[in-house]
């Protein structure tokens, strides 16, 4: 079973992105990326990575941001 937790501040993403950790993007109550890892962010936006060329912007202050994290 997977375990979900959001990710908020400066310090989360930092970590997700240092460990490479999947998360899981909601916009509007909808999933509109899963199983990708963040490749860089800032104040306005998350860069996620989900194969070779496959980069996605997301807004912070539009999107939700979850960490998957495995049992």
């Amino acid at each position: 079973m997977a375990l979900n937790r959001r990710l908020i501040s400066d310090a989360d993403f930092q970590e997700a992105l240092d460990r490479r950790t999947t998360i899981r993007v909601f916009q509007d109550d909808h999933i509109i990326d899963s199983g990708s890892v963040i490749v860089r962010f800032d104040e306005r936006t998350i860069v996620t990575q989900s194969g070779v060329s496959e980069l996605a912007y997301h807004s912070r202050a539009e999107c939700e941001f979850f960490e998957i994290k495995k049992r």
